[in-house]
């Protein structure tokens, strides 16, 4: 009898890698280092200083250099930057200009962590960049995919050319991780550690991703009906598929990132059905996003307030 239950699991197991190979991906079609560079999105340089050259990022992604991550948590040495999290290069005139959009709340251990990683790793990479923090300030289950909708709002108000929506749990472990965007949306980490650095499948889509903001403001955003972990990357997938915008990945070796330690929150027991309703509706985003918020100039990031 046990003997049949493991042949039976191991046919099982063959059926699905044959039939459904996207629901395990260990390979995967991604840009190769040596041409990432030629997929990054670069504005035209503007800047009163004629004295200076536009800033080069060839050199940022082909020297890429793994973190140790003994590094992580330590105190980062960077340049204070401009009230609100902003930051611009002093010796050359970028050509990225991203926003760096956090949904938060009540993990303040994390963030510190995460803000004192990235502003020393972002401004290696001379790139104009801004972080702002969204935090969920009600007593309802959290809704990531509404704070980011606000921090993309600010950043496209802001006149923020660059997405770059990212959980404050994950760290990125490669410096030639470029932290711009492509004329495709893209999955930047698809090389993660709690997945043992494989991609789990193919339609994955959520943790840190880059998208330029025409393209965020075409498919109207995210959906605000996620209340609860789950549903709401894989809804976000099937927008960007909609409108012909599937995403990308860079090397894997450029893609690896490691996750801070926190309690899993449980999962939304009706991801699924609002999946299947958000679908339907796809002026839900953007558009029917309430104004009530609130936005604070912090010392490292802008942070904005939701009720």
């Amino acid at each position: 009898m046990l003997l049949k239950c493991v042949q039976l699991l191991c046919v099982t197991a063959i059926i699905v890698a044959v039939y459904f190979p996207t629901r395990h991906a260990r390979h995967y079609d991604y840009i190769a280092i040596e041409n990432a560079l030629k997929e990054v999105v670069l504005q035209s340089p503007f800047s009163s200083r004629r004295d200076l050259k536009s800033c080069t990022y060839e050199d940022v992604i082909l020297n890429s250099q793994p973190v140790p991550m003994d590094n992580i948590t330590g105190q980062q040495d960077f340049i204070p930057p401009l009230p609100g999290g902003e930051f611009k290069p002093f010796d050359c005139i970028p050509l990225i200009k991203t926003a760096l959009v956090i949904p938060y709340r009540n993990r303040i251990e994390q963030l510190n962590i995460f803000v004192n990683y990235m502003h020393q790793f972002l401004q290696r990479q001379n790139i104009h960049y801004r972080i702002i923090v969204v935090e969920q300030n009600d007593t309802l289950p959290f809704n990531r995919a509404k704070m980011l909708n606000f921090g993309a709002k600010l950043a496209m108000d802001l006149n923020y050319s660059c997405l770059i929506l990212h959980d404050v749990d994950l760290i990125p472990l490669a410096t030639g991780n470029l932290y711009g965007c492509l004329s495709k949306p893209r999955h930047m980490s698809s090389s993660l550690d709690t997945f043992r650095y494989n991609l789990p499948y193919l339609t994955l889509f959520g943790g840190a991703i880059a998208i330029l903001s025409d393209q965020f403001k075409d498919v109207n955003g995210m959906s605000n009906s996620f209340y609860g972990w789950g549903g709401e990357d894989d809804d976000f997938y099937q927008r960007l598929k909609i409108h012909h915008l599937l995403p990308c990945r860079f090397d894997p070796n450029l893609s690896k990132y490691t996750m801070l330690v926190h309690r899993k929150q449980p999962k939304n027991s009706n991801r699924f059905k609002n999946l299947k309703n958000s679908l339907e509706n796809s002026y839900d985003g953007l558009k029917t996003l309430s104004r009530k918020y609130s936005v604070f100039s912090e010392d490292l990031f802008t942070r904005i307030v939701s009720s």
